[in-house]
Parts: C-alpha cells; sequence; structure tokens
C-alpha cells in the first residue's frame, strides 16, 4: 500500500482548517484560546439545555397523540376536528385561510376536466373514426388501454374557453398559500390510471406545515389596511386581487360544466371520480362562487391541502369529570419518504391514532404504481403493530373514508376486483368494513410484542357530529390510560 505523503496530511482541509493562523503572535494566540474557550462553553450550554429539554418532555405531565397514515388518509382532517371541538375560536380565526384553500380546490376540479377535454379532442383529431388511445397532459395521467371518447361540441369547446382564466386563478393560489411555488406528485392516482411515466402523473401544491403556511397567509391578508376587511373573519372582500372575483364571473359556466351529460361521461371514459377524492366542491358552487363566501366548518373539514413535515399543536382539554390537561398533538404529513420522521416522536407517546382509508381499494401509490393503497396501509399497519418501541402504546385503528367506500360499492365497483381474497362475497358496506376490520384485527393480534386490546373505529372524519362522539370517546379512553399508567387512576 502506498505511504501518505506528509505533504497531503498538511493539505488536509480540516487540519488546515483548526491550524493556528501561520506566524501568530503569543497575545493572537492568547486571544485565539479565549474565544474558542468561549464558543465551547456557549455549545456545552446548548447541549445541557437540549439535555434538559428532553428530560422535561419525559416528566412533562401532557398527553401526547401521534397521528400515523399514507398520505391522504385524513390525518390533517383528524387534526381539524380536534381544533374545531377544542379550540373553536382559533378554528374561526383561520377561516380566511382555508377559503383560499377551497377556491383552490375548485379551481383544480375545474382544471383536470379541462385537461380530459383536451386529451379527448387530441385523441379525436388523431383518430376520428375510431376508437383511440388516451394521450398524455402535464396534469392528468391516462391509460395505455384504448378508449372511445364521447363526441364534444363546440359549446363544450366554448365553456372551456370561457373557463380558462380559473388556470391563472390556481396558478395564483398556488403562490398565496405557498411562496416557494413547491409542486409535488399526488399520493395517488385514479385506479384506471397505471403504467405511465411517472413525469406524466398529477401535481400538486404542498405546504411544509399546516401552520406554516397558515402564518404566511395570515400575514399577506394583515397587510391590508382596507376598511373592507371583516373583523370576524379577516376577509376581504372588496380586494382587487381576490380570486373569489373571477370564481363568481365563472360560476355559471362552471355548473353547466359539470352537470352536463356529455362531460360525465367523458370523465367517466378517462377513468376520472372527482367525487371521490378530496377537495371535491363541484356539487356546490353556487354556494362557494359567492362573492362574500365565507367557509363553513363543513367545508374547512373537507378542503384539501397536502402538507409536508411534522407539525404540533396543542390544546387544554378536558376530559369527563377529570381535570383538564395539555395535550399535545402531532400530524405527520407527507409520503413514504417521510416515515423515517416518526422515530424521534416514538418514545414518549401515549397513543397512536392510525388512519386507513377503505375507500382506496381500488387505487394505487404514486410512489410504485404495482402497490395497492390498502394493501400499503396493512403493510403500514404491520409495521407500526410489530414495532419494538411501540409496545407500550396504545394503538386505535380509524378505519377511513367509509362514506366514499359506500359510493363506490353502491356505484358497482366491485371490491373482490381489487381484494382477490374477498372472493364471491357481497359486495356491501357490511360486508367489506367487517371483513377489513378482521383482518387489521388479526394482523394487531399476531403481531404485537405483547398482549393488546384492539380499538378499531368506522369513520368518515369529514363528518362532525359521528367524529365529535368518537374522538370524544378517545379523549376520554386515551386519558384514563395515562392516568393509569403513572398511578395517578
Amino acid at each position: 500500500m502506498p505511504r501518505r505523503s506528509v505533504a497531503s496530511e498538511d493539505n488536509d482541509p480540516l487540519t488546515l482548517a483548526i491550524a493556528p493562523p501561520p506566524n501568530e503572535t503569543l497575545v493572537e494566540r492568547e486571544q485565539r484560546l479565549a474565544e474558542e474557550k468561549k464558543a465551547k462553553e456557549i455549545s456545552d450550554s446548548i447541549d445541557e439545555e437540549i439535555n434538559a429539554q428532553r428530560l422535561a418532555e419525559k416528566k412533562e405531565d401532557s398527553v401526547k397523540v401521534l397521528l400515523l397514515g399514507q398520505s391522504e388518509s385524513g390525518k390533517t382532517t383528524t387534526l381539524k376536528n380536534f381544533q374545531l371541538i377544542n379550540s373553536p375560536k382559533a378554528f374561526k380565526a383561520e377561516r380566511a385561510s382555508w377559503r383560499a384553500v377551497v377556491q383552490l380546490n375548485v379551481a383544480r376540479s375545474i382544471r383536470i376536466i379541462i385537461d380530459a377535454i383536451n386529451r379527448a379532442q387530441q385523441a379525436s383529431s388523431s383518430s376520428p373514426s375510431s376508437p383511440v388511445a388516451q394521450g398524455s397532459s402535464d396534469d392528468m395521467s391516462i391509460p395505455d388501454t384504448e378508449t372511445e371518447f364521447p363526441t364534444l361540441t363546440v359549446e363544450h369547446l366554448k365553456l372551456k374557453m370561457r373557463l380558462s382564466p380559473l388556470l391563472q386563478v390556481e396558478e395564483s393560489l398556488w403562490r398565496r398559500l405557498s411562496p416557494s411555488s413547491a409542486v409535488e406528485f399526488e399520493a395517488s392516482h385514479l385506479a384506471s390510471i397505471t403504467n405511465v411515466p411517472h413525469s406524466t402523473r398529477p401535481k400538486e401544491v404542498y405546504v411544509q406545515s399546516s401552520m406554516a403556511w397558515k402564518s404566511t397567509f395570515s400575514r399577506l391578508l394583515s397587510t391590508s389596511t382596507r376598511d373592507s376587511v371583516e373583523s370576524d373573519t379577516g376577509i376581504d372582500f372588496d380586494d382587487p386581487k381576490d380570486p373569489g372575483v373571477i370564481l363568481n364571473n365563472c360560476a355559471e359556466d362552471m355548473i353547466k360544466l359539470w352537470h352536463d351529460s356529455t362531460i360525465r361521461e367523458l370523465l367517466n371514459a378517462s377513468g376520472i371520480r372527482l367525487e371521490d377524492t378530496p377537495g371535491f366542491f363541484l356539487d356546490d358552487l353556487e354556494r362557494i362562487t359567492a362573492l362574500r363566501y365565507v367557509p363553513s366548518d363543513d367545508d374547512i373539514l373537507k378542503a384539501r391541502l397536502k402538507t409536508m413535515g411534522v407539525s404540533e399543536h396543542r390544546f387544554v382539554l378536558k376530559t369527563g369529570n377529570l381535570v383538564s390537561r395539555d395535550w399535545r398533538v402531532f400530524d405527520v404529513g407527507g409520503a413514504r419518504s417521510l416515515l423515517a420522521a416518526w422515530a424521534p416522536f416514538f418514545e414518549f407517546i401515549n397513543a397512536i391514532i392510525f388512519l386507513a382509508p377503505l375507500s382506496c381499494f381500488d387505487q394505487s401509490l404514486i410512489e410504485d404504481p404495482s402497490v395497492n393503497r390498502l394493501e400499503d396501509s396493512i403493510l403500514l399497519w404491520r409495521s407500526i403493530v410489530s414495532n419494538q418501541l411501540l409496545q407500550k402504546t396504545e394503538l386505535i385503528l380509524f378505519l377511513n373514508k367509509c362514506d366514499i367506500l359506500k359510493a363506490k360499492l353502491e356505484s358497482g365497483i366491485q371490491f373482490s376486483k381489487w381484494v382477490i381474497s374477498y372472493s364471491d362475497r357481497p359486495n356491501t358496506f357490511e360486508g367489506t368494513s367487517k371483513y377489513m376490520k378482521k383482518k387489521f384485527g388479526t394482523i394487531h393480534k399476531n403481531n404485537s410484542p405483547t398482549p393488546r386490546t384492539f380499538y378499531c373505529h368506522f369513520t368518515s372524519v369529514t363528518d362532525i357530529q359521528s367524529t365529535f362522539q368518537i374522538l370524544e370517546n378517545v379523549k376520554d379512553f386515551i386519558v384514563r390510560k395515562s392516568l393509569a399508567d403513572s398511578h395517578m387512576l
């Protein structure tokens, strides 16, 4: 082996960085050593503070809950329910921010329809007399199989042209909600849309944490000094840049487009079911496009804005006859790539609410189109249940989006086509939900490091009333278990 030369060691960047300056005087040396000593004292002080904070968190008498699940499972909506139930004033103060999100959801839904029209036009021009394979676009992926589209009329093309300003509205809202204009592929795509280049998949705006984007948007709103800003909502209805003006002007055409039978046939041929996607508001266009529209609680729960990273929310909650306690709820947003972000929160968590959306049985992951989304939730559940670090953590399973599951089954979509093991059982909500509860329960029983009770709820977290009662029961259980573990009950 060749010997390293002294010259190569002398040229090492780290060695050069920490070496004393050349020709250093005695006074300069004493000054440098004093500065280094001070820097070390500061560093040691920071380390001590971090360790003290860690010990304090360990001893802190607060209830810590972690929301887990794949992207679009309903974690953020569950958190919104916590806020609505326990911090209604803060929830109300955020309506101006959520108004922009609802508007973004509407603009994006219309853009998806416009993209479908564009593909149908391209297909028609390439082979007008026979069934054709769909083309591709930047915003909606398509199947490789041949599809016959319905015939579009001149009126459809005029509608598309009149609604084109909504594309600028969508872009404007993106930049207001997320100044960095960050976009990322959606966590899932429609089941019939498979085997397409990654670059042609749908894109979706995301924000780094739910608190950060609200703060950013609130600062934008607070810069307005106009008298038209309503004190109770924080909304400036007379703002000339308000996207609501364009939405209002386009309302009649949007309603006409959405209710057009040919457009519905086109969406069905394209495998697009907007009514099953998060942030669907096309059935409420007349109300939402009103000039003085203020989001309702239901609207905020339904609104979709993808979050990335970990956000923490604190509440002071009173449970039954027990004293009020501090709650810390952690929402881990994002896709598979952020699973490692969960680890730092495992150690002192009292309970994990795991959300598994049953409605996604006919959808696949954007990260891996060969993996069914329901299958991914099952694998994720198994990994959480079997984790040795979590053997003393209570696991509460929310089998979510039951309302969408019911709608899909009633529309004729066969559960057994996607979940082969379901075989020839009845294609009903009662049958499919019971089957999946048993499947998740079996995994819980067979993979838990120590025996644990299986807690499972069927949920539609966009339904305020039903979710309220479930969360109240969950709160009571978590607090009582926490007190029992600390020998206070």
